[in-house]
C-alpha cells in the first residue's frame, strides 16, 4: 500500500508526464489484481474542476477520484481554462473511464436586457455562469488562445486589485499577501490554467494559519477581528485544526462571508454573452447556461441564502434559447424536486440538452451525486451519453454535432436526437 500511496500522491504532481506515469502505474497494479478494481455503476459527473481552475486534483487526479468513485463518466469545466483537457482524456484512457470536456466562465448579460439582475452569478448582478461543453479535442488550443486573449489576462489584473483590498483589511492583523508570491504559485497559472477567488482567499488561509496556530485563535479572527458571525456547523470545522483539510473548511469560511469583502467587479474580462455563445458554436462546442436557483441553505458551506434566475425564470429561458444557448447544467442535488421538475419542463419545450454535474472543487465533496439514483433522473444519464456522442462526432467534423443544421434537419426532434447521439457515445463507454 506504500507503494499505492506513493503513486497517488504523484498524481498530483508538478509535471503532466509524472502525473500521468503515476496513473499508469495505477492502472497497472489494478490490472494485476494487486489493488481490487472498484464496483463501477452508471454513475455520471459533467462538472469537475481541477488544478487548472481550483481544485485539490489535477485533471490526472480527478479522473482517478472518479474512477475510483464508481463513475461511468466524467467531465472536466475548469473556469477560464481548457488545457488540462488532453490530460484528462489521457487520464480517461488510462483508467477506463469515459470522459468530456468543457470549460466555464461568467459573462456579461447587460447587453440582452439584465443590467443589475441577479443571475446565477451570487457575487456580481448582469453577469451570469456559462459552460462550453463536448468541446471537440481538436479545438482545444483554439479556445485556450480566446481564453487567454479574452479572459485570463484581465481577470490577472482584477486579481491584483483584489489582493490589495484584502491588505487593505489583514494588514493592521500583520498579515499581508503578494499576488506573484503567495497567489500565483498555488495556480497552474503558468500552463494555461485559470487563477479564481478561491485562489487568492487560499494564498490568504494559509498565511492565517501560519500566525494564528489553534482552532480558537482562527475563530477569533473571524469573530472579533472581522466581526463575522460564524454559524455552528462552522464554527466546528475552525476549532478543530486537527483535520486534515483543515485549510478547505478555512477557505469555504472565507468564500462564504470575506469575498464581499474584497470583491472587484468584473469588467473586461467579461465576454459579452452573445459573443461567447458564437465563438462557441465556431469551435463546435455546446453553448451552456448554468442554472443555479434560489439557495437556502448552502450544500457546500460557501454560499449565502440568496435569490437567483427563479422568479424571472419564465422570461429568462426563451432570451436564453433566443440568444443561441443549446443546453441547460445544474446540480440536481443543490435544487429541490420542484426547481428540478420545473426547469425539466422547461428545457423540454424550449429544446435544451439537460447536462448533469456535482461541483467538485474541494476534498469533502463526493464525485457521485445520489440524487441520480432516484427514479425519474434516467433522461440526464441519456444526455450524458448523448453529450458524449457529440463531442466525438464533431471532433471528426463540427457539422456532425448534435445541434448543426445537418443534424437538426435529420432528427428534427429533440428526443429522437438525444437517442442518436446516445448510441454514438456508447461507442466509446469504457
Amino acid at each position: 500500500m506504500d507503494k499505492l500511496n506513493t503513486f497517488i500522491e504523484q498524481l498530483n504532481a508538478p509535471e503532466k508526464e509524472d502525473r500521468l506515469r503515476a496513473a499508469e502505474e495505477i492502472a497497472g497494479m489494478i490490472k494485476r489484481g494487486e489493488i481490487p478494481a472498484p464496483e463501477r455503476n452508471e454513475d455520471t459527473n459533467n462538472h469537475v474542476h481541477t488544478t487548472y481552475s481550483f481544485s485539490p486534483y489535477s485533471p490526472a487526479k480527478g479522473v482517478y477520484m472518479a474512477y475510483m468513485s464508481g463513475l461511468r463518466t466524467v467531465g472536466i469545466v475548469d473556469h477560464d481554462a481548457i488545457n488540462g483537457a488532453e490530460e484528462f482524456i489521457r487520464a480517461g484512457e488510462i483508467f477506463g473511464i469515459t470522459t468530456t470536456i468543457g470549460m466555464e466562465i461568467r459573462v456579461n448579460f447587460e447587453s440582452v436586457g439584465y443590467k443589475g439582475i441577479n443571475l446565477n452569478n451570487p457575487d456580481q448582478p448582469g453577469t451570469a455562469y456559462i459552460t462550453f461543453q463536448g468541446v471537440p479535442h481538436d479545438s482545444i488550443k483554439k479556445l485556450d488562445a480566446w481564453l487567454a486573449e479574452n479572459v485570463r489576462k484581465y481577470r490577472h489584473i482584477r486579481n491584483r486589485k483584489m489582493v490589495e483590498n484584502i491588505n487593505g483589511l489583514v494588514n493592521r492583523l500583520g498579515v499581508s499577501l503578494d499576488y506573484d508570491r503567495d497567489v500565483l504559485p498555488i495556480s497552474m497559472a503558468h500552463d494555461g490554467g485559470g487563477v479564481t477567488e478561491r485562489h487568492i482567499l487560499f494564498a490568504l488561509t494559509h498565511k492565517l494559519m501560519e500566525k494564528y496556530t489553534t482552532g480558537e485563535e482562527m475563530l477569533s479572527f473571524f469573530e472579533n477581528d472581522m466581526g463575522i458571525k460564524v454559524k455552528e456547523s462552522a464554527r466546528k470545522l475552525i476549532l478543530d485544526r486537527a483535520c486534515p483539510i483543515y485549510d478547505y473548511d478555512v477557505l469555504n469560511l472565507l468564500k462564504s462571508e470575506f469575498v464581499s469583502k474584497m470583491f472587484v467587479p468584473a469588467t473586461d474580462e467579461l465576454v459579452d454573452v452573445k459573443e461567447a455563445v458564437r465563438f462557441a458554436k465556431e469551435i463546435g462546442a455546446i453553448p451552456s447556461i448554468c442554472y443555479l436557483g434560489d439557495v437556502g441553505e448552502s450544500v457546500t458551506g460557501d454560499k449565502k441564502a440568496q435569490k437567483f434566475e427563479d422568479e424571472i425564470l419564465d422570461d429568462y429561458i426563451p432570451v436564453i434559447k433566443e440568444i443561441g444557448f443549446e443546453a441547460l447544467a445544474y446540480m440536481p442535488s443543490r435544487n429541490t424536486d420542484e426547481q428540478i421538475k420545473r426547469i425539466d419542463a422547461l428545457c423540454r419545450k424550449y429544446d435544451f440538452l439537460q447536462i448533469s454535474g456535482e461541483d467538485i472543487n474541494q476534498p469533502r465533496q463526493k464525485f457521485v451525486c445520489m440524487k441520480l439514483r432516484e427514479p425519474g433522473f434516467k433522461h440526464l444519464e441519456d444526455a450524458t451519453w448523448a453529450l458524449v456522442g457529440h463531442e466525438y462526432a464533431a471532433t471528426e467534423c463540427k457539422e456532425n454535432g448534435i445541434y448543426s443544421d445537418k443534424t437538426k434537419k435529420e432528427y428534427p426532434v429533440m428526443e429522437d436526437r438525444i437517442a442518436a447521439f446516445k448510441k454514438i457515445g456508447l461507442r466509446y463507454r469504457r
